[in-house]
This record gives C-alpha cells, structure tokens and sequence, in this order.
C-alpha cells in the first residue's frame, strides 16, 4: 500500500520592479502606436485584463532597447536564479527544514534555456547535498506549476520518506519584443509578469493537503493554440484567440475524464482552483464547470496583483486558497501548450 504524500509547504516570490498596468500602457504606446495601424483599440486590453500589477526582473525602460536572445537569456539566468532561491527558501522555512534535507528537487521552467540547469546554479546558495536528485523540466509553459506538483508527488510516493522540492519559476516579461509588431506580443505586454513558486512534499509528515490524484489530457492537433516561436531576438509568444472558446468547449469533458481514472467526478470536488491564464479565460472556465460567476475570486485577484506568470501562477492560487482555508478536497487545474490541461487532487489535512 503506498503511503499518502503530503503538501507541506508552498513558499513564493516576485522580483522587485513593479510595472503598473498604466505604465505598462504607456510604455507600449511609446513602443508600437506609430508602427500598429489598430493600435488604439487593442490597447483596450490593457484596461480589460483585470491587472492592476505585474513584477518584472528588469525595470520597464530595459524592455525598450535593443535586445538580443543572449541579453535576454542572461537576464533570464540572472532572475530566475534568485526568484528560485527566495521561492524556495520560503517554502523551507515554513516547513522548518534547510536545503540540506532535500532529497530531489524538480525545477520547472520555460521562459529561458540554462544549462548547468537552475538548480545547479543555485545549489550552494540553498545548501542542497551533493547527492541531491535534480530533475529540470522545460516546456510545459502555463501548465508547469501543476505538472510540476504532479510529478513531486510521484516522485515521493515511489520514494517514501524523502523530502521533495518542486520549483516553478518562470520570466514571462523576457518575451515582450519592440520588433514584433502584432496583436500577439501586444497582448503579451498587457498580460504576463515574472514570478516563482515552490513546494515541499513528503509522505513522513503532517501538511496542508495531501495529493490524491492527478493526470493530464492533450487535445490532438492542438499545438498552434500556444507556445513559442524561436528566433535570433529570443521567444515570441504564440497563443490563439481561440483560448477561451476552446477551453469553454473541452475542459469539462477532459477534466471529468482524468477524475474517472480514480473513480471522481467533479461532483466530489469543492473547489476547483484554476490557473487565471486572463479574464477571459476565468470566464470561461466558470462557464464550462458551471461555477456561479465569481466562484473563482482567488483567481481574479492574483490576475490582478500579478498578472499571469505562467507556470508559478496555479501556485499562487493554491497558496491565497490554504491562507483562507482549503475545502474539503480541491481539484487544480492548468491549462498549457501542447495544447493541455494538467489536474492534481488535493485533500485537506484534517
């Protein structure tokens, strides 16, 4: 019988630039008005998004000049290594453990290319063992947090006792490009900040929750709906209009499928807990688990104080949902590119 894995400890941080929404509109009037004929009226966005703040690893003005892949993967570097270390560093402490005592550590990540891999670069800095397990993980984009918590809790289950780290740390403001000229890299700048969340796992000690299940579901021919494309300048981003619609569409039947996989159904869960990818994908999320509007108020709040920061943001979710008090058992959810949606059950420590 396998011992139960716990959620012992989520642990986040943003980096120190603020970017208010209202600067941010400034900013990409000054960068794209005289080059996009319809700009005025996509700039509409910046008011619609349902962001008051975003947090970037580098002051607005950097984003204005010239910049190639490598600048901007340097940058990556630089920001994600010390957005893990307070990530992590917080979720140790509120566990009352120290680096040391991490077994495996699983970093998750897409918004830039590091190899030694994160959590090599900051190993001395947390104090992680020699013999420290590390399993970096790239690609998942929006989906990485939960994916990430998945493949934690896994990885504790097949190793009882062990203590496991899982980080998600991602520098979506990296991705704003001033020579991309299209609807999709405006609304990247309306959209996406910088942000990391981390979590302990183990089976030896009480927690917050504990992982019942989780699971993933890929919609075939679906890989143009988000991503990125790769150039000389670095990431452009890829998404489809059709988000939305298209989560409106599918997601209940996808998500009541991987429930089924342990004999659940929405109808056992109490809340679902969503990655806010935008307002208009929290919309559309109530509409298709038939929520009440407004269900998803956690979602809309961390949407507005921090914008969507891809894979950390589901983590962010969780964490204002156990500062409030989890419900009974809570099902998290994340949609991401492939084109996907990743699921995890958690059950509240009683």
């Amino acid at each position: 019988m396998n011992e139960a894995v716990h959620l012992i400890s989520i642990g986040t941080a943003v980096p120190a630039n603020i970017i208010e929404q209202r600067d941010a509109a400034r900013t990409a009037h000054k960068a794209f008005a005289s080059r996009f004929g319809d700009f005025d009226r996509l700039a509409k966005v910046f008011e619609s998004s349902g962001i008051r703040r975003r947090y970037a690893v580098r002051p607005i003005d950097w984003y204005l000049t010239p910049l190639d892949w490598p600048a901007r993967n340097a940058a990556y570097i630089d920001g994600a290594c010390d957005l893990f270390v307070v990530a992590a560093a917080n979720a140790l402490e509120i566990a009352g453990l120290d680096g040391s005592k991490v077994d495996t550590v699983i970093t998750v990540s897409s918004t830039g290319v590091a190899t030694p891999s994160l959590e090599a670069r900051v190993a001395k800095r947390l104090g992680f063992r020699a013999d420290i397990e590390r399993v970096p993980v790239f690609g998942l984009g929006c989906a990485g947090g939960v994916s990430g918590l998945s493949i934690a809790g896994r990885m504790a289950a097949s190793r009882p006792g062990s203590i496991v780290l899982v980080v998600a740390v991602e520098t979506c403001t990296l991705s704003f490009r001033m020579d991309q000229v299209t609807k999709a890299n405006i609304i990247a700048t309306a959209l996406f900040g910088d942000g990391a969340s981390a979590c302990i796992l183990r089976t030896d000690a009480p927690g917050i929750a504990t992982v019942e299940m989780s699971g993933q579901h890929i919609w075939p021919d679906s890989l143009e709906i988000m991503g990125w494309s790769v150039d000389n300048e670095g990431f452009g981003v890829i998404f489809d209009r059709a988000i939305p619609p298209f989560a409106e569409e599918n997601i209940a039947a996808a998500v009541s499928g991987i429930l089924a996989r342990s004999g659940h159904s929405l109808a056992d869960i109490d809340r679902v807990a969503c990655h806010p990818g935008g307002a208009k994908v929290i919309d559309a999320l109530e509409n298709a688990l038939t929520l009440s509007r407004g269900t998803l108020n956690h979602e809309r709040d961390v949407l507005a104080d921090y914008g969507n920061m891809s894979a950390p943001t589901a983590l962010f979710v969780l964490d204002r949902l156990a500062q409030a008090g989890l419900p009974s058992r809570t099902l998290l959810t994340s949609l991401g590119p492939g084109f996907c949606v990743s699921c995890v059950s958690l059950k509240r420590a009683m």
